[in-house]
């Protein structure tokens, strides 16, 4: 007979979040994948669960995920943990249970905490129309992800690192001056805070105080009127006929219209050759 896995959310911070079900199910089950198999020990210990890890993460997906499916096609059950919140969101779980799904292997959610929704209903923004991108890219690529996610108009959430965040405010600061943003930090932990302002405010506090801790940003959708690249083409060429010069012009014009500027600034200079 078949095994299952299970996608068991673990506490994000709190121990005190894991649920009756998932700490059942972690005794229960043969295996439990983990991503890191000390920090997940902690966890165990403290609740007294003895069942054996296997170790589960990016680095070794590739060869572990074949053994974790034989396992289960050979009857065993096996738990998805990560090393905090929901398994297979931004993490190797999705593999793991792309591959389950192909063996027709039964997969079974075990719900519980998840700091990207954790973040989303305290930031006051629209929670019916959003777009969770992960952790966004690295270098040159990162300004132009969030040169397109700055204009939809869907909250946006993201994970971010403590080196990369003053680095990610500033670009947006740079796309969409006036956007607002909430900074999650140290969910459901002893220092648990929400920060909100523009880019420019964030940095600001963040420069006076540090950056520590594990954050998830939150950024308001683009609620401009929806206006056309053509009718931005037009407000471009009248700030140039002011004395503007065309980069300033298109940064101007990109913020006040929800337009993107890379794609103003390479039309009007195609246009010009």
């Amino acid at each position: 007979m078949v095994g299952k896995l299970y996608l068991c959310a673990t506490p994000i911070g709190n121990l005190e979040d894991i649920s009756a079900r998932a700490i059942k199910i972690l005794q229960e089950v043969d295996y439990i994948a983990a991503e890191d198999t000390r920090r997940t020990g902690l966890l165990l210990n403290h609740f007294s669960i003895k069942t054996p890890m296997l170790q589960y993460h990016k680095f070794n997906e590739k060869k572990q995920v074949l053994k974790i499916i034989n396992k289960i096609l050979e009857g065993y059950n096996v738990a998805l943990v990560s090393d905090a919140g929901t398994p297979g969101i931004a993490d190797p779980g999705q593999i793991l249970v792309e591959k389950a799904l192909e063996n027709n292997i039964q997969v079974i959610p075990i719900p519980g905490p998840c700091a990207l929704i954790c973040a989303l209903i305290i930031s006051g923004f629209d929670t019916t129309n959003f777009k969770f991108v992960g952790f966004l890219p690295k270098g040159n690529q990162k300004g132009k992800e969030l040169e397109k996610l700055l204009l939809e108009p869907s909250t946006i959430v993201c994970y971010q690192s403590p080196h990369d965040l003053l680095d990610t405010l500033e670009k947006i600061d740079q796309l969409h001056p006036n956007r607002k943003i909430v900074v999650v930090r140290e969910l459901t932990k002893i220092y648990e805070e929400r920060l909100a302002g523009t880019a420019s405010e964030l940095i600001n506090i963040f420069k006076e105080k540090g950056v520590k801790g594990e954050f998830t940003l939150v950024i308001e959708g683009n609620n401009l009127p929806q206006y056309t690249l053509e009718q931005g083409i037009a407000e471009v060429e009248t700030l140039l006929e002011q004395g503007y010069y065309l980069k300033d012009a298109c940064k101007h014009v990109g913020s006040k219209m929800g337009l993107s500027q890379r794609e103003l600034y390479q039309h009007m200079l195609k246009k010009d050759s």
